[in-house]
């Protein structure tokens, strides 16, 4: 069986790497004609990482991310809400890891350049159509650069891992437009700062409409700065959101104003702010989930099939399931990969269905609005705000939607 991946995120090298190692042979056809490492900050939760160990990768992940120690909600005045332990200080057999996503990415490359050969990764190829035959699937490129046609690529099947302008998944759902917009913005950066809390905490603070979330993507030397990755989630309303550019930049004096006041005894949010070199901008955008991922012998994997809001740490989690999923599912039925790649999309559409859903009604953040609607000039005692059994409740039902319940998921063999 040849399998032809498009795209090489996190989600497509994930899949190469998956499938090459259940003996798959595999391509990876990538549209910028040069692979860099963008973005921020990302957390690979433990079903992830039990994934990426399986590949053998735990002491890269290791090496270039920092084990998360503790998840930490507060209200916008700083005070805690909820804190639950995380990773291996949960009980997990596997981390939970926080990186740059450009250094994940790197990552995943550099173990298939190791592992399929710099033969099978190609840069400057965009998908620009495909023809599924009776007994394959051609994909046509071109080059982004010149435009002008490349040569076609024929395998067995074809995985879209092509973000969420997916042209496959454009090709299946013509009447889809533009990725839907929340009228929420997220401003993202990387500050060099002083550790705060455990030194490998995650904390978000403030609720829906304004909130703050930081978390390191690189350890403090003794005495020295820690790497804290941050993001602000602002709703500023609107009906037409600038374009998802990992590069788009904005000015410190955007974001400034709507966090002005945050300084904690533990955290000075301004000062994160004003320390960070750039600020890139994003649009909080997903797509209504759809019925389907795989037709013939052609699947979604990733934003492709199941883009959804950044909440719960989840978006590089669930790519890297999607790609453990279909690689398992056609090493399962390789005399048959239309069947195959039907068992995939069984496998997987319905629990990222449940998780967009969940994440459009805040996931497990929704503590916060809870909080902001109850007592929103704070608070003397939490307990006359939310109970810790609602708290337990929230958490428990996210973990259980997602996937990372930690004693279903230890049970796993």
């Amino acid at each position: 069986m040849k399998a032809a991946i498009v795209g090489a995120g996190p989600g497509g090298l994930a899949a190469a790497l998956s499938l090459h190692r259940l003996g798959i042979d595999c391509e990876v056809f990538e549209a910028t004609p040069e692979i860099r490492q963008l973005g921020v900050g990302l957390n690979l939760l433990p079903h992830a990482v039990r994934e990426l160990t399986i590949l053998g990768l735990a002491p890269r992940l290791a090496e270039s991310g920092v084990a998360t120690a503790e998840l930490a909600y507060h209200n916008k005045f700083g005070v805690p809400i909820w804190r639950e332990p995380r990773g291996l200080a949960a009980g997990y057999n596997w981390p939970q890891y926080s990186l740059h996503r450009g250094l994940f990415q790197k990552l995943l490359l550099d173990a298939a350049l190791e592992r399929l050969g710099p033969d099978r990764i190609h840069t400057g190829h965009r998908l620009q159509a495909f023809r599924d035959d009776s007994g394959s699937v051609t994909a046509e490129f071109t080059d982004p650069v010149t435009g002008a046609a490349l040569p076609p690529h024929e395998a067995d099947i074809l995985i879209a891992a092509d973000g969420i302008h997916s042209v496959a998944r454009r090709v299946f759902y013509p009447s889809e437009v533009q990725p839907v917009y929340s009228g929420r913005v997220l401003w993202r950066g990387t500050t060099e700062a002083p550790p705060f809390l455990t030194g490998r905490s995650m904390i978000m603070a403030g609720y829906a409409n304004c909130k703050f979330v930081a978390y390191p993507i690189r350890e403090a030397a003794p005495g020295g700065p820690a790497l804290i990755n941050w993001v602000a989630d602002v709703y500023v309303g609107g009906d037409t959101p600038m374009a998802r550019d990992w590069n788009r930049r904005t000015e410190k004096s955007v974001v400034l104003p709507h966090f002005r006041d945050w300084r904690f005894d533990w955290l000075d949010i301004p000062a994160l702010i004003e320390g960070a070199d750039a600020i890139y901008e994003y649009p909080l955008v997903d797509r209504d989930p759809v019925p389907r991922w795989s037709f013939g012998r052609v699947t979604l994997l990733g934003d492709a099939a199941h883009p959804m809001y950044p909440v719960g740490s989840n978006g590089a989690s669930q790519a890297v399931l999607d790609a453990a999923a279909v690689a398992a599912a056609l090493a399962a039925t390789p005399d048959n990969p239309v069947l195959a790649l039907q068992n995939y999309e069984r496998e997987r559409l319905g629990k990222t269905v449940a998780i967009v859903h969940s994440n459009r009604r805040q996931g497990p953040e929704i503590v916060m609005q809870m909080v902001e609607d109850r007592a929103p000039n704070g608070f003397a005692r939490l307990s006359d705000v939310i109970t810790n059994a609602e708290l337990e409740e929230v958490a428990g039902r996210y973990k259980a939607v997602a996937g990372f319940d930690p004693k279903e998921l230890n049970a796993r063999v």
